[in-house]
């Protein structure tokens, strides 16, 4: 099963991609989002559970599903997939941060997965409403990124969410 959060739309288009990753390899994968209630992890085999950062924090839904389901989820195969534009980056303090906040998620949550994947996310500026559009044009001009808003700009490492199932398979 994989559970996902999205803002705009970039961890589903992951996470859709990781399901039809983990099909061509055979597997039967349950694609849910979080804002329906997702069933209970102890249907499946492994679940793998990908949000977003946004202002520092991850989407409220996965937080109630893992507190909920925290212990059949430590008792099983389970994976975080973390989606941000931090990611993409390459800079210490910033990865530094980015540790930092999984790592509170994780342990707000009591949830022990099997590994952590952090994963850069999208520029979605087409999506944006007019606030947020300015407002990440400013912090990503002043840090050298991509600042045409009239397009948008995906950083996804496909062949990092390819490899997460040959991560899984492996564990």
């Amino acid at each position: 099963m994989i559970i996902y959060a999205t803002t705009e739309g970039h961890t589903r288009t992951i996470s859709e991609y990781l399901r039809d990753e983990a099909e061509k390899a055979g597997h039967s994968v349950a694609l849910i989002d979080s804002t329906v209630t997702p069933p209970a992890p102890d249907e499946f085999e492994a679940v793998i559970i990908a949000g977003s950062i946004h202002g520092g924090k991850y989407q409220s839904a996965l937080k109630h599903y893992t507190l909920e389901h925290r212990e059949t989820l430590n008792g099983m195969k389970s994976v975080f997939l973390s989606v941000s534009l931090t990611a993409a980056a390459d800079e210490p303090e910033s990865w530094k941060e980015l540790r930092q906040q999984t790592e509170d998620f994780l342990n707000e949550t009591g949830w022990q997965p099997a590994f952590t994947e952090q994963v850069a996310g999208a520029l979605l500026y087409t999506k944006y409403d007019f606030m947020k559009r300015f407002l990440m044009r400013v912090i990503t001009k002043r840090a050298g990124g991509d600042s045409d808003t009239s397009k948008d700009y995906v950083y996804t490492d496909w062949d990092q969410v390819r490899g997460i199932m040959q991560k899984i398979e492996q564990d």
